[in-house]
């Protein structure tokens, strides 16, 4: 039998190696935005909670968290571990009407598909929710929460979590010219805001000044805008609301978005014409079905593989490496190529559980 002391000391080695040999999602580093004071007073008092319900719509067939009353915003960094890193980073902003955020079908989904690419993944938690909302006159479809300049709470969370990238980007491997952001749905809308308002400065005149490095550029470096929302003025919804004109800072886009999406349908081609007419590189794909906020991998649907038409748009304009085709041999023997945009073949229904309680289906992400 081992000593008493050279057991705990072999206890401790023992320790010390499983924690280096835990993937890296099991070791993230979360930042604070803000270390000594938000911008603005907190909207709630109530504790950061799951509101999640059994009668919430499912993410690739699996239930996802829905958190809301954030005061405290965070930025966690997923750096590829299983691919080589390419440099690239993209903050990511689930949806949830900014009122919640979809955390797993929004958020660490998305950072396993970045990371898939090689790219680090920066999952912003912005606060929310935000003020309840003035009443949309005549009624329109979907949920209109108060627009920029009247609450810039939380672009200065997108605006301060692209500062803090910058500024660790020696630290998280990350190539500074290669930042973009990935929204989707309200986090789409915030992709926008940042993608044509990164040069607010509001947050200069607030108690949150001291954490601001003003000279660190904010502005976003490439745009995946997925079924955006509040883009359109309502009720029409025919026109572009103008505070999202785009203009010098607005970066490349790529924008996606389903014709059944009843409240929200027109607003990924309203941005488009707007970014053709700004001279602005842009890519829309309109899909006939998946409504709104359909996610990653809707597994069986039109738009299921949706990410791999992203990682294409990534690879042209040379945010991630070309795509290198595999060699393989053909039923004849003869010498062919694998095609990245076939239908995968791994492909699962999908499974009930949540994604913290029960496991995904084992699906490469890149076949996503």
């Amino acid at each position: 039998m081992l000593p008493m002391r050279q057991y705990r000391l072999t206890l401790a080695s023992a320790f010390i190696l499983l924690l280096a040999a835990l993937p890296a999602s099991a070791q993230q580093k979360v930042l604070p935005l803000w270390p000594h004071a938000t911008p603005e007073p907190a909207v709630t008092t109530d504790p950061e909670k799951d509101v999640t319900t059994d009668k919430d719509a499912l993410f690739d067939g699996r239930r996802s968290a829905r958190i809301t009353n954030v005061t405290r915003p965070t930025m966690t960094i997923y750096p590829p571990t299983t691919v080589a890193n390419s440099g690239a980073a993209a903050l990511v902003f689930p949806g949830g009407a900014y009122f919640r955020l979809a955390w797993d079908g929004e958020g660490t989904d998305a950072c396993t598909w970045l990371n898939s690419l090689g790219m680090t993944c920066l999952l912003v938690k912005y606060r929310v929710p935000q003020p309840q909302p003035p009443a949309v006159t005549p009624p329109a479809p979907g949920h209109y929460p108060p627009i920029y300049p009247a609450d810039p709470s939380d672009l200065e969370d997108a605006q301060q979590a692209m500062r803090l990238a910058r500024q660790h980007a020696a630290e998280w491997h990350i190539d500074p010219s290669r930042i973009g952001v990935v929204g989707f749905s309200a986090g789409a809308n915030l992709a926008v805001l940042l993608s044509t308002h990164p040069d607010d400065t509001h947050v200069t005149i607030t108690p949150a000044a001291p954490d601001v490095n003003s000279t660190i550029d904010a502005r976003a470096d490439f745009a995946l805008v997925i079924y955006p929302a509040y883009l359109a003025i309502p009720p029409e919804m025919t026109t572009l609301n103008p505070i999202y004109t785009p203009n010098q800072f607005t970066p490349p886009t790529f924008l996606l978005q389903a014709e059944n999406d009843r409240a929200y349908g027109k607003n990924a081609p309203l941005y488009y014409i707007a970014l053709a007419a700004a001279g602005i590189r842009a890519e829309l794909h309109m899909f006939p079905t998946g409504g709104h906020g359909f996610g990653l991998h809707p597994v069986g649907r039109p738009e299921e593989h949706w990410t791999q038409l992203a990682a294409a748009w990534l690879r042209d304009n040379s945010i991630i490496p070309p795509f290198i085709p595999t060699t393989r041999r053909g039923p004849n023997g003869a010498e062919g190529y694998s095609n990245p945009t076939a239908p995968c073949t791994n492909t699962q229904l999908p499974q009930p559980g949540r994604p913290d309680k029960t496991p995904p289906p084992p699906t490469d992400p890149a076949c996503w």
